[in-house]
């Protein structure tokens, strides 16, 4: 009899072992699992969001704000994944369990189900409260985490604004207002979430007493035995267990749909500039100038303000420089994002060889466009890497000659890595005028009809600028060239220089000309230059 026994508890033993092991490998599996689809969810996400707003227009992105899509691109998807994980590992596994209870607590003694009923709707209860009190802090906690990568953002962008004008102490206040916002609301609701545990396991513990109660009730009545009572409180625990894992992963859904919510706003944004279907061919390999045409313009950047340009109408010519000059708030830089479509007309319309330019696909248009923006922007890598940015298989010749024509070759040349001289990100490791001078290198290399200069020789001296405009005359043959500038020593040699004033076009033509019959192209040209230097004695 001892070996018999002996040998029934080996054998059960080892089934139970080996039901042990199986579950642990499973438990690993799906971890692994869950971990794995999570992260390629998470990474999806994270794609999409990065296209759309790489596809929308400076007005989408103000819309947001830079600070809020970089929240939206981060913690938004971390908290996302995070549920993903527990709901992969849990609410699968949760409810199996809950199921498997119920089937033996009813196969044991279905007459004290109702205890299990009874704590499953408390459970529910206190979940759904804690669901009411926290859903609106959640939404206010991603808005005050937008403010804090702002007020982040600005400090960081601004830092020697800040310590020239001394107010640190003023930006440290602004910053702490923001963080402890956010951390009012964070004590909020961690708070309500922890008070959860406690209350679950009161509900938990109180079960068990009412099991323990009523099933010796039963007992003394002779209705079941001491081993069903055990077996059945074994039973709930386990039911409650799951049903209590459940709640987790509900009270953690609350803040995964704010942030679902937020990344879902921005990809169901409407991109306002968008390719027509019939896109019309673009030819960017012609080595001719485009032909760009105002016609009529008028542009507001929202809906009922006041317009930034009024009924504007001009031609820039293949081979030719055309300059815009005006004052501040003139609408000069307008007139480039429009010809870069970063912005569609109001009314009337912008053409390219005598084609709309929202009748081509935006790449192809961007294609025979060399860009260079009012404020310099060097990407982290090298110069090489920076000037060749339209096409990474650019020879070193090709980056040379940009280099040389953008005046950039000498502090080039004078690193000892030459073209693979580290930049840091945003250029910061080189001086505004060699910033100005790359990305104008950057638009030089790339195989463009038009150049199109917002303001980019600001930070360069009359020296650098004159040489510059040399280099550019002597260099580009039939290619278009469109000058926003402040300075009218940029613009005195121009072959057409529009003049804006409250985004209108109050004169057109050449120095000469403007200088006979436009009063405020006479007023900007005076307040910068004598009237010897503006006939030509000390231009240059």
């Amino acid at each position: 009899m001892g070996s018999l026994q002996m040998s029934y508890l080996f054998s059960i033993g080892a089934k139970m072992l080996g039901v042990a092991a199986v579950m642990m490998l499973a438990s690993i599996a799906v971890g692994f699992l869950a971990s794995r689809t999570a992260a390629k969810v998470a990474r999806g996400l994270r794609e999409r969001l990065f296209a759309r707003v790489l596809a929308f227009s400076d007005a989408e992105v103000q819309a947001f704000s830079a600070a809020s899509l970089i929240t939206r691109g981060t913690n938004d998807i971390q908290q996302i994944q995070m549920v993903l994980v527990v709901l992969l590992r849990m609410v699968l596994y949760a409810p199996i369990l809950a199921v498997g209870g119920m089937f033996m607590v009813s196969s044991t003694n279905f007459s004290m189900s109702w205890i299990i009923a009874l704590a499953v709707a408390a459970i529910f209860v206190v979940i759904f409260i804690l669901m009411a009190v926290a859903m609106p802090k959640f939404k206010i906690m991603q808005k005050l985490i937008d403010r804090v990568n702002l007020v982040s953002r600005e400090m960081l962008n601004g830092i020697s604004v800040i310590r020239a004008f001394g107010r640190q102490s003023f930006e440290e206040d602004r910053f702490d207002e923001a963080n402890v916002a956010l951390m009012k609301t964070q004590l909020f609701t961690n708070r309500a979430m922890t008070f959860m545990m406690p209350t679950m396991m009161l509900i938990m513990n109180a079960v068990s007493v009412l099991i323990v109660w009523v099933g010796g009730s039963y007992i003394d009545s002779g209705a079941i035995q001491t081993g069903d009572m055990i077996a059945f409180i074994t039973y709930s625990m386990v039911i409650i267990m799951s049903f209590l894992m459940m709640g987790m992963v509900s009270v953690m859904l609350p803040r995964a749909d704010v942030a679902a919510q937020r990344v879902n706003e921005v990809l169901e944004t409407p991109v306002s500039i968008g390719d027509p279907d019939d896109a019309v061919a673009a030819k960017p390999g012609e080595s001719e100038g485009a032909r760009i045409e105002f016609r009529d313009v008028t542009f507001a950047y929202d809906k009922g303000s006041e317009p930034a340009l009024k009924n504007v109408s001009f031609v820039a010519e293949p081979g030719k420089t055309t300059a815009i000059i005006g004052s501040t708030g003139s609408g000069k830089s307008t007139v480039i994002k429009l010809i870069e479509r970063f912005y569609d007309v109001t009314s009337g319309a912008v053409l390219l060889d005598g084609v709309d330019v929202r009748r081509f696909a935006q790449r192809d248009l961007r294609a025979q466009l060399g860009y260079v923006p009012q404020k310099a922007f060097l990407f982290s890598g090298t110069v090489r890497s920076n000037v060749a940015y339209a096409d990474e298989s650019m020879d070193a010749e090709q980056v040379a000659l940009a280099c040389d024509i953008a005046q950039a070759s000498e502090f080039v040349e004078s690193r000892p890595e030459g073209l693979e001289a580290e930049v840091s990100q945003g250029g910061s490791n080189v001086s505004g005028g060699q910033r100005q001078r790359l990305s104008i290198a950057r638009a030089l290399a790339c195989d463009a009809r038009a150049l199109l200069f917002d303001d980019s020789f600001s930070a360069l001296d009359y020296r650098t600028d004159a040489r510059l405009r040399e280099g550019l005359a002597k260099h580009l043959g039939s290619k278009t060239v469109i000058i926003v500038a402040q300075r009218i020593a940029t613009v005195l040699s121009a072959d057409r220089i529009v003049v804006l004033e409250n985004g209108c076009m109050v004169g057109c033509g050449t120095h000469e000309e403007l200088m006979a019959s436009c009063e405020t192209y006479q007023e900007i040209a005076l307040s910068q230059l004598s009237e010897e230097e503006l006939k030509g004695g000390d231009s240059r």
